[in-house]
């Protein structure tokens, strides 16, 4: 009876093993190889006659890793931006940017959308 109990554990467990090893090979996700590769985006060199800078006080801010960075980082990436600063301690953001690309109207726009569009106020603007 021992015996017949041994051959048909092993045969169980045979079964089991290849039954799970045929089913992972059909749900097993392919993978393929990916040679798409980042490329940062180049900024336009800037005249410096066309170049302005504007700086203005955020209010809503309430730290610096989410909110400043963010705020700066969305400015940073728009056409016409040399650099953007956000300063969370004074709530200043400072802007070097293409006049003939940029103004300070659209500046402002920019940051009160960032977020939910409440969050961020725009004030004391001076170019």
């Amino acid at each position: 009876m021992n015996f017949t109990k041994s051959i048909a554990a092993i045969a169980l467990a045979g079964l089991l093993f290849v039954s799970c090893k045929k089913n992972t090979e059909e749900t097993a996700p392919t993978v393929t190889a990916s040679t798409e590769t980042t490329v940062p985006k180049v900024k336009k060199e800037i005249a410096a006659a066309n170049l302005q800078t504007a700086s203005f006080k955020v209010d809503g801010m309430t730290c610096a890793i989410g909110c400043a960075k963010t705020i700066e980082s969305e400015l940073s990436e728009l056409d016409g931006v040399q650099k953007a600063t956000v300063d969370f301690d004074k709530k200043l953001a400072t802007v070097t940017f293409d006049k003939t690309v940029q103004n300070p109207e659209s500046l402002t726009k920019v940051v009160e959308a960032t977020a939910d569009g409440k969050t961020y106020k725009v004030s004391d603007m001076k170019s």
